[in-house]
């Protein structure tokens, strides 16, 4: 049974006026995922920034760890604060719960394909 092992949180642009906010959240974020780090309650984390591309994502923290550690994550108060301190300073907000490895992908792709139907 394949099981997630990543989040992909994921915003667009700091809600105009709320700029200096939003940079002291990701501050905070950054420490908060580097406590999780340290303490082994996830893997790893690292934030990217996108170049401008015109789209509706401009940035996303990727979190990893085990399915456990994820599940465990996104049922944490202290998590859910941060996504909802988020959706109020940040546009477009999300958080992805994802599969990553090439297990993990290997193992979709054989299920994808076990269920297209045959051709007629």
């Amino acid at each position: 049974m394949v099981q997630t092992n990543t989040i992909v949180f994921g915003w667009n642009r700091p809600v105009p006026g709320r700029e200096m906010m939003a940079a002291e959240l990701f501050g905070q974020a950054v420490t908060y995922y580097e406590k999780l780090k340290t303490t082994g309650k996830i893997e790893s984390w690292e934030p990217v920034f996108l170049e401008r591309h015109g789209g509706d994502m401009n940035g996303f923290f990727i979190i990893k760890g085990t399915h456990v550690q994820i599940d465990t994550l996104v049922s944490n108060d202290e998590f859910r604060e941060l996504v909802m301190r988020a959706d109020h300073q940040l546009e477009g907000i999300g958080v992805i719960q994802a599969f990553t490895g090439s297990q993990a992908v290997t193992d979709l792709m054989q299920l994808y394909t076990k269920t297209i139907p045959p051709k007629s």
